[in-house]
């Protein structure tokens, strides 16, 4: 009989308690560190460890610990439905502030793996060496000992070195263990510190981090194809109807996992931040549920049976948080029937308009659709989806002025966010009096942000004001257009443009509002919507002051 995810879990308490280690209990999904979203890896709970600022023997009476930590990652929520992307998933590490290194870290590994759960190493890699950071050869012999034969690859700094993205903190060289030709355990030798300016200085103390995805060890030692066939998402998968597609049942499966532990972790649907991202798993998995008539009640059920003996829940408070925000939805998702049913026909235009409108997902559109869908296709459907991809990944270059798109990707929530930066930008010239300088912006799912020079605070009220005149022209439902012209002319026209010198001689100006009366108009890459109504609710979060005297501000649209 298979290993259980239970088991596993025990076996690796038992192994690491064994082994001197102290066990950890999973701190929230709520981070402590503000740089972040949401707690990505087990980590981030002793990040102070590694640097001194805390000491683990008067905390833990060890050095040593271990956890299984409940991580979210929200860069992978477009990507679920496929055989292995997530959003919610379980980490098991071991850690070490200052005692062992990398002998015994390794040898810890080969033997839980090979021996605990009975897997066979296809094969490791180290750190082969970059820059002015010298190869890992001290891991290379070590396996090598271990482990006599073992196939050991060799990269550079994007595959085998974790370090902090944009920030500063603890990093090293790794080296991974692969099973089944996957990617099973990421060990990390904390041995240098990256400043904020992306320079290394060797730590005083070195450390070890480890992690493990529950769900991967699971895949492998359950010898399932795919992360949703082990036992960790059978139970809400078999309950589904088998009418659904794999990918329908998996997004409800993940997104509805993945809400539980938020809700339990104290996040509530919201236009903002953390909020945002629970709202639009919640909406993801409803639109799914909804097309065969499954009450959420019951997974949400299912999944909370299935983890109560490792986690405490609320069954009640998250049952209440999901049905308040599934009846918010029910009235969007009505709009975005109705509007389909107002079609006479739908192609791959339409099709992709109700998409990036409603959150309409293409296999719903099919099947709401019926007969007026008939000649729409997948393959039409990806085609769109790419032309607007391409149009957007014209101007990525992660500045507002060329032109706001974070990764290039025609994302309907980043296309409204895009859209409504414009809005917010031209609404406080108006309500300040002036043009601001722009200095950057930065588009993600769940907000918008962009920088511009001025030399005081923006007052409350003044920001009030600029909100409320950026709804106000989302509420006229005023047309956005696009015109394609020499730069000379579009400077000429009246076009606002941050970062002159980075203009081809062709650009492409994108106008708010009527002729004559265009509410803002600026050149940009796109994409954006076709209308203002489709914007949403804009709310500005939040006004700041940020490095080299520019003001900052956050926003969200609903």
């Amino acid at each position: 009989m298979d290993m259980t995810h239970g088991e596993i879990r025990e076996k690796f308490r038992k192994f690491f308690e064994s082994k001197g280690h102290k066990w950890v209990a999973s701190s929230s999904l709520l981070p402590s560190d503000p740089s972040v979203l949401f707690t990505t890896a087990g980590m981030q709970q002793f990040k102070p460890y590694y640097t001194g600022a805390a000491d683990a023997m008067k905390d833990f009476g060890s050095l040593n610990t271990a956890s299984i930590q409940k991580s979210m990652r929200t860069s992978d929520i477009d990507e679920v439905g496929d055989d292995s992307h997530l959003t919610f998933f379980e980490m098991l590490g071991n850690f070490s502030f200052g005692d062992y290194w990398k002998r015994e870290a390794i040898a810890y590994a080969h033997e839980f793996i090979t021996k605990e759960m009975g897997l066979t190493i296809d094969y490791v890699s180290v750190f082969e060496g970059e820059a002015n950071i010298p190869a890992d050869e001290e891991s290379q012999k070590i396996w090598q000992e271990l482990a006599p034969g073992i196939t050991i690859k060799k990269f550079g700094r994007a595959d085998n070195f974790w370090g902090p993205t944009g920030t500063e903190g603890p990093c090293g060289p790794t080296t991974e263990i692969y099973v089944n030709g996957v990617e099973i355990w990421n060990i990390v030798f904390n041995e240098y510190y990256q400043n904020a300016d992306g320079t290394l200085k060797p730590l005083e103390t070195k450390g070890i981090d480890t992690g493990m995805g529950l769900e991967r060890l699971a895949m492998a030692v359950q010898q399932k194809r795919n992360v949703f066939e082990t036992d960790l998402f059978s139970p809400v998968i078999e309950i589904l109807p088998a009418e659904l597609k794999d990918w329908a049942k998996r997004i409800i499966a993940d997104h509805t996992r993945a809400s539980v532990f938020m809700i339990s972790d104290g996040m509530v649907p919201s236009n903002k931040e953390q909020g945002y991202v629970l709202r639009r798993l919640l909406r993801r998995m409803a639109i799914q549920l909804s097309s065969v008539g499954i009450n959420h009640e019951l997974i949400i059920s299912k999944i909370i049976e299935q983890y109560k003996s490792f986690y405490t829940f609320d069954a009640v408070k998250i049952l209440d948080t999901v049905n308040v925000e599934i009846k918010k939805f029910q009235n969007t998702l009505a709009q975005g029937r109705k509007e389909l049913e107002s079609l006479q026909t739908i192609d791959e235009v339409s099709a992709f308009t109700l998409y990036q409108s409603y959150g309409l997902p293409f296999e719903v559109i099919k099947d709401l659709g019926g007969e007026k869908a008939a000649s729409l296709t997948r393959e039409k459907f990806d085609e769109e989806y790419k032309r607007h991809q391409d149009i957007s990944r014209a101007g990525a270059e992660k500045k507002f002025g060329g032109h706001g798109m974070t990764d290039g990707e025609a994302d309907p929530i980043k296309v409204r966010l895009h859209t409504a930066t414009h809005l917010v930008v031209a609404a406080l010239e108006k309500v300040l009096g002036e043009k601001l300088p722009q200095a950057g912006s930065d588009i993600t799912a769940e907000r918008l942000r962009f920088d511009f020079k001025f030399p005081r605070k923006v007052t409350p009220e003044e920001l009030k004001q600029a909100e409320d005149m950026a709804n106000e022209i989302v509420a006229k439902d005023v047309p956005v257009t696009c015109e394609e012209m020499d730069v000379d002319k579009a400077f000429k026209s009246g076009a606002s443009g941050a970062f002159k010198d980075k203009y081809g001689d062709r650009v492409k100006v994108y106008s708010i509002g009527e002729p004559g009366n265009y509410f803002s108009r600026e050149l940009c890459g796109g994409p954006h919507v076709t209308h203002t109504g489709e914007v949403g609710h804009i709310t500005i979060i939040k006004e700041e002051s940020v490095s080299g005297g520019n003001r900052r501000i956050r926003a969200t649209v609903e």
